[in-house]
């Protein structure tokens, strides 16, 4: 008998104690952990106050006199919340975030003991940088790493601890982290869209890039998840047999939320509402055990660093239900895996969403702008876009028909289609007073009442227009969204510096009015980017033949989409708009490789354990019971026993048959890591485990996967998909 097994069945039948109501509205403790506006109100002097919001709103430098003031209010509230230490919460090059705690706690020279929190604690600290992958900007020798304070992500209580989100930068000023990139990408995006935002009111001084992303997530038993080391320690079942039933019958897809999945949902959007993430939607997801949540719309550096701490407190909370939560885009095979669709938009601060259209044909211009350059930004940029959401993870979801291909498009439905299509044939140059009232009350009038009724989606485009907001659908659910954030802030920011140029120019040179030089100019755009707009189905043969034809890149494995990082007109883009410098990048493209190999490597062990450890072993034992038993038959019936035994023997000749393939397998795939291991270049290394290694892991499965089917239930030591797959 699988003794493990039975006991974490056991185990998973367990019940768990049901949560207490708080009594009161969800309103009236959001954000009681967070030191927040309301807390620096209460807490802090006027002028700290104001040095803090400038900080926030311009990027001003806080006095150390100020920070000093500010430090030892945050102390005074988070000791009165139970806080007994602090820490910088930063987010390293692994993907994850990270921590050093330090105590509330100093001593005298007299020996007395007394709590100490000053701004030179706040503002800067320098935990050691040698073993965060940093892509050759730091050697062990130099371990110098700082973290410094970002005062627009506020301050939060985790625990007992004071958590201060930061930025992670080395001794020599490169950034070490996913932070950096983004807050400079957010200042970049905001510098280009607020100058071209004031061709329509002149009243904006700041465009915010705001980020709303929907967490896709799997739960399983935790006991039932201990007998599986692949769920453990890669993230998910390299081996399972699917289950008779999955997702076929589409019974799961918004149905009613399990009783054990509901528990952890309440308990965990408490613990959101404490630390100030506005959690909103929750729902089941198309495969069983797969689950979704959402927030509501927030600034993305903010709206980043809360979907990095709702992934930690996730883990948590199931923890304390007896669950495991699965952050992989495909933990199971031959259902949906996850993503994290990025929800993006920009806009200003006098309360206007630029994605979004108006009341006056004034309005509709600038959504048309900010619409219509983004478009021309992903176009010029698709390949890009693509590496930023590349990951050995996501390669097994992107373009599996289930998650948006690897081609980047862009879906904005057949009307907006025709918009565009209507602009792009105008006449260059001055625009009679027919066109302008043509395009003005016929064209551009017409927007508000085309979205008012345009519902179609396409659930496989990779990059759709959603109403509002641009959705970026190919980012993975266990992704830092920071990554795919940087990267389309930055060429949107350049794209819009360019048209900002481009209008410049044509009003100086031509002398065209505003209007007339933002039209020819959206023009242009619209011609020369039709070639990414595509409202097909993406899943389709005949796109990816359409898409070759257009030259949009497919760039399907990791090893290919990041080799746009080195491009030069990579290079300088992000140097240009002070995002990343060449050596930063290029740093980043050796981390991501580095993983990709890392993460192929641990799977590669573990499933050659999982063969030699565990299969292997009870394909044996099993097929002992059966010798034993036409042993026994033969004991009995002599050389009848042939006939009495044929249905034994023909398994035994199954289970032979694809035992010995299993071997022959394994061994042919470690021998084939051994080979890529023996590579120094990187990049070579990285190639060699998604062609020469990766292909072996679907075999071993299929060997793996007809025994699971062979062999009887107190044999198999794994827990099977039936049972991993179905919370009560």
């Amino acid at each position: 008998m699988n003794t493990q097994r039975n006991q974490a069945n056991f185990a998973s039948r367990a019940p768990v104690a049901p949560i207490k109501e708080e009594g009161v509205r969800r309103s009236e403790y959001f954000g009681q952990r967070v030191f927040n506006e309301e807390r620096m109100l209460q807490y802090l002097t006027r002028d700290a106050l104001a040095s803090v919001k400038a900080a926030i709103f311009s990027g001003t430098k806080i006095d150390r006199k100020i920070a000093d003031q500010v430090a030892e209010a945050m102390k005074a509230w988070a000791i009165s919340m139970g806080a007994t230490h602090y820490t910088h919460w930063f987010q390293p090059l692994t993907g994850a975030t990270a921590e050093k705690h330090d105590a509330f706690f100093d001593l005298l020279p007299d020996g007395r003991a007394i709590e100490k929190f000053g701004g030179s604690q706040l503002v800067q600290q320098e935990p050691d940088a040698s073993s965060f992958p940093s892509g050759g900007i730091r050697n062990t020798f130099e371990a110098r790493g700082y973290t410094a304070w970002d005062p627009t992500s506020p301050a939060f209580i985790y625990g007992s601890t004071l958590c201060i989100p930061t930025v992670f930068v080395s001794y020599t000023g490169e950034a070490l982290d996913n932070k950096t990139p983004l807050l400079r990408a957010l200042h970049a995006v905001d510098v280009a869209a607020t100058a071209v935002a004031r061709y329509f009111d002149k009243n904006v001084n700041k465009v915010i890039a705001t980020l709303g992303w929907e967490q896709e997530y799997f739960l399983v038993d935790k006991a039932l998840a201990q007998t599986r080391p692949d769920l453990l320690l890669a993230g998910r079942t390299l081996v399972g047999q699917s289950a008779a039933k999955g997702q076929q019958l589409d019974d799961h897809y918004f149905g009613v939320i399990p009783g054990r999945a509901f528990q952890f949902m309440r308990d965990l959007e408490q613990e959101c509402m404490l630390l100030g993430i506005p959690v909103k939607t929750r729902h089941n997801e198309v495969a069983p055990n797969q689950f979704e949540l959402a927030p509501v719309f927030e600034e993305a550096n903010l709206a980043v660093d809360h979907n990095l701490l709702l992934m930690d407190v996730m883990d948590k909370v199931a923890d304390r239900h007896g669950l495991r939560v699965l952050f992989h885009e495909k933990p199971f095979e031959g259902i949906n895996g996850s993503g994290k669709h990025n929800n993006w938009s920009l806009s200003t601060d006098t309360g206007t969403n630029l994605l979004s259209p108006g009341s006056t044909p004034m309005k509709n211009l600038q959504f048309l702008t900010f619409f219509v350059n983004t478009i021309k930004a992903v176009d010029r940029y698709e390949e890009l876009l693509r590496a930023s959401i590349a990951s050995a993870s996501n390669d097994h979801r992107l373009g599996a028909n289930e998650a948006p291909p690897a081609i980047i498009s862009i879906f904005i439905g057949t009307q907006l289609s025709a918009v565009l299509d209507e602009l792009e044939g105008v006449s260059q140059g001055k625009l009679s007073p027919e066109e302008k009232t043509e395009l003005k009350l016929n064209v551009v009038g017409k927007i508000p009442e085309i979205l008012l009724d345009n519902t179609d989606r396409n659930r496989t485009s990779p990059f759709a227009f959603t109403g509002n907001k641009f959705e970026m659908r190919g980012v993975g659910s266990r992704a830092n969204c920071a990554r795919p954030m940087t990267v389309l802030n930055t060429i949107v920011a350049r794209q819009l510096n360019e048209f900002k140029a481009a209008v410049d120019q044509l009003i100086e040179k031509k002398k065209l009015k505003k209007d007339e030089a933002i039209f020819n100019v959206l023009r242009e755009y619209i011609k020369s980017s039709k070639r990414i707009r595509f409202d097909g189905d993406g899943y389709s043969p005949q796109w990816e033949k359409e898409a070759a034809r257009r030259k949009l890149s497919n760039n399907k494995t990791t090893p290919v989409a990041m080799k746009v990082l080195t491009a030069p007109e990579t290079r300088e883009l992000f140097a240009s708009l002070g995002v990343l410098t060449e050596k930063e990048l290029l740093a980043r493209y050796e981390v991501e490789l580095e993983t990709y190999i890392l993460n192929r490597q641990i799977e590669g062990r573990v499933l050659g354990e999982l063969v030699y450890h565990s299969i292997i072993p009870a394909v044996v034992g099993y097929q002992n019971q059966l010798l034993e038993n036409i042993a026994g038959l033969k004991e009995v019936y002599g050389a009848a026993h042939k006939k009495m035994a044929g249905a034994q023997l023909a398994l035994l000749e199954q289970l032979s048959e694809h035992l010995q393939a299993l071997h022959q397998k394994t061994e042919a795939m470690t021998e084939a890591r051994k080979r890529a291991n023996t590579l120094r270049e990187v990049p070579k290394k990285a190639e060699a485990y998604c062609e020469a290694v990766l292909p072996f892991f679907e075999e071993i499965r299929h060997h793996s996967d007809r025994l699971e089917r062979l062999v009887a239930d107190d044999y198999w030591p794994l827990a099977r998909y039936r049972e991993l797959l179905f919370l009560k």
